[in-house]
């Protein structure tokens, strides 16, 4: 069966942020087999949610498919292991951006791609309506946690993904600085 890397980026980055460039850049350079999808997520959770299961649904039959999530993109790969199994790396993950992103309300430009869009309350409902109350699969996901993340207390995701594989640093930052040791090790735990 062929691989699927299935990367998921944080609220307001996109395709083009660091991390999915290194995930790409590894790839194509130590395993052109594996074919890497890094959508450019809608703005809407729902939307995001939507445009997710539709990839999903067009390679899971023929793909073996893994997740990699970063911040935002942590909680929504939280969502797709739970409904579908598939094995998990999560870098410095939300783990309740309903709660965090209610103080982002209102007008809103994405720095990557310039979009600019209005993120409602109505928002965070549906942020809400993907959370995974608790980890069904402990032993498919992998948390990569720093303890200096400035957006996100570190110290939810370790407490959420207790029971999972976690490797959690002292100081970095949310970006996760030196997230380019990590691919091979990535690409190993997800058995791709």
């Amino acid at each position: 069966m062929s691989s699927l890397l299935l990367y998921i980026h944080g609220f307001n980055s996109s395709p083009l942020s660091v991390k999915a460039q290194q995930m790409k850049a590894w790839c194509e350079t130590n395993r052109p087999d594996i074919k890497l999808e890094v959508p450019r997520l809608a703005c809407y959770p729902a939307d995001a949610a939507a445009q997710l299961e539709q990839l999903v649904e067009q390679y899971k039959g023929d793909y073996c498919i893994g997740l990699v999530g970063s911040s935002l993109g942590g909680y929504l790969s939280t969502w797709l292991n739970d409904k579908y199994g598939f094995r998990a790396a999560l870098v410095n993950p939300a783990v309740k951006p309903y709660a965090l992103l209610a103080d982002y309300l209102g007008p809103q430009q994405n720095p990557y791609t310039g979009e600019q869009y209005l993120l409602q309350p109505h928002h965070m409902d549906e942020l809400k309506a993907l959370e995974t109350a608790s980890i069904t699969h402990p032993d498919s996901m992998w948390l990569l946690q720093q303890e200096g993340d400035e957006v996100l207390d570190y110290r939810q995701a370790v407490s959420k993904y207790q029971g999972c594989k976690q490797t959690v640093e002292a100081g970095g930052d949310h970006a996760f600085v030196g997230f380019d040791r990590y691919p091979a090790e990535i690409i190993q735990f997800l058995g791709l």
